[in-house]
């Protein structure tokens, strides 16, 4: 299926030029989780509903824990205390409405808990304490948005439009911090890529501001949250890939700077959060191959990313959640 900009959608998501998969941040307080990731859906050749676990206090491989209550593509993920969420994303044959919920506590399927205003996928997704966020994206039409939709952690029910980020993009990525959401890259329809780091707040409705750059235009890549800082991990553009992690400061606006490398180079990956370390899960190669690869890196001090495990399938555009 061919959409605006360029952008083909097929069944394991060719996303190009400048496009990028789902991911986001989210967790238990607002943007981090102390026990496990996860990976929700994404494609492997074609579309799945699979929720993966992997363990945040050892390193090692993942489980399928659940089901998506469909085969979902290119959602934003968001996490609140108790459950994580997928929300949007692409079916196969069209942009979803759907904000999926599943339980931290025991694991289990997904159960559908609301809707978004619109149908949209490759939005970012972002977490407060009580509230999950999905920001740019494509609506249903396939057209450039740029609007940002707040649904309830508390109780479940549908998504409402509070406020719009400074660019019409897709493939976009987002962050969190304790009192902000970020959506960082992107690409928009007059561009392949773009490196604007965009902020809104958590506390009152209202747009976004750019208060940023990434070190490069970017898109396809995955977002890490810590208590301090927000992180991409690679990227992809066209059919070129990298291994980049940028880190940008939650308590000043300011620029990204070029932190460390992913293992390898790759685009559509998925990114969570712990309490100390960023995990990048999955990806597109150059070749439009996929990995399995599920990669760590610290926060406390700046450096590369090593391998620390395997998804059950190489897979691409899950979303990313965390307990």
């Amino acid at each position: 299926m061919q959409i605006s900009g360029g952008v083909t959608l097929s069944g394991g998501v060719n996303l190009a030029p400048g496009s990028g998969g789902s991911g986001g941040s989210g967790g238990s307080g607002g943007f981090q989780g102390s026990n496990f990731g996860y990976a929700s859906g994404g494609g492997d050749g074609g579309i799945i509903n699979d929720i993966q676990k992997y363990s945040f206090t050892s390193d090692g491989n993942a489980s399928d824990v659940g089901n998506l209550t469909g085969n979902q593509n290119i959602s934003a993920g968001h996490s609140s205390s108790s459950s994580g969420y997928s929300s949007g994303g692409y079916s196969g044959s069209a942009s979803l409405t759907i904000i999926e919920k599943f339980a931290f506590s025991s694991d289990g399927n997904a159960s559908d808990s609301g809707d978004l205003s619109s149908a949209r996928s490759t939005m970012a997704g972002q977490s407060s304490s009580t509230n999950g966020y999905a920001s740019g994206g494509y609506n249903s039409g396939f057209s450039y948005i740029n609007n940002i939709d707040k649904f309830s952690f508390t109780s479940d029910g549908n998504g409402s439009d509070i406020g719009d980020i400074t660019n019409l993009a897709s493939n976009v990525t987002g962050q969190s911090s304790s009192d902000n959401g970020y959506t960082s890259a992107g690409s928009t329809n007059t561009s392949s890529s773009i490196n604007t780091i965009d902020k809104f707040a958590f506390a009152s409705d209202g747009n976004a501001s750019d208060v940023g750059d990434l070190t490069a235009s970017k898109a396809q890549t995955a977002g890490h949250s810590s208590s301090s800082s927000g992180y991409t991990s690679g990227s992809r553009v066209g059919s070129s890939v990298s291994n980049v992690i940028d880190k940008f400061p939650f308590a000043s606006d300011s620029n990204a700077t070029d932190v460390g490398d992913l293992s390898g180079a790759r685009g559509i990956n998925t990114g969570t959060s712990s309490t100390s370390s960023g995990y990048s899960s999955g990806g597109y190669l150059a070749n439009a191959s996929r990995v399995n690869i599920i990669d760590k890196f610290a926060f406390a001090s700046d450096g590369n990313a090593t391998d620390v495990g395997d998804l059950l399938n190489a897979i691409s555009g899950s979303s990313g959640q965390q307990y």
